[in-house]
């Protein structure tokens, strides 16, 4: 008895999903549709229309950054191994130390 309520628990619980999945996407499917409507009199210098970058594109000042966000430079594998070794090595720390590579 106690299996036969778990199975309708448990189709409850998928009908609800599924119904949430299926109004879900077509309330995305109706947005996308949606027509924006005209901008009139459209000004690239008014703050309203200005696209915000994102907070990871800004320094703490709130200045766009302009420089590359990832560098990478070429590495030997057995180059990567003694690295990671030695950082799987060492002890943990409590400090923010900063470590340059050269």
């Amino acid at each position: 008895m106690l299996h036969l309520l778990y199975i309708l628990a448990f189709t409850i619980l998928a009908f609800l999903a599924v119904g949430n999945l299926i109004r879900s996407l077509v309330t995305v499917g109706m947005e996308s549709q949606r027509t924006q409507p005209f901008r009139g009199n459209y000004n690239a210098s008014s703050p309203r229309f200005q696209a915000v970058p994102h907070p990871e594109l800004l320094d703490n000042y709130g200045n766009v950054v302009n420089e590359p966000l990832l560098v990478m430079r070429s590495l030997s594998v057995q180059d990567a191994r003694e690295q990671l070794d030695a950082l799987y090595k060492s002890p943990p720390s409590n400090k923010d130390e900063t470590r340059e590579d050269v």
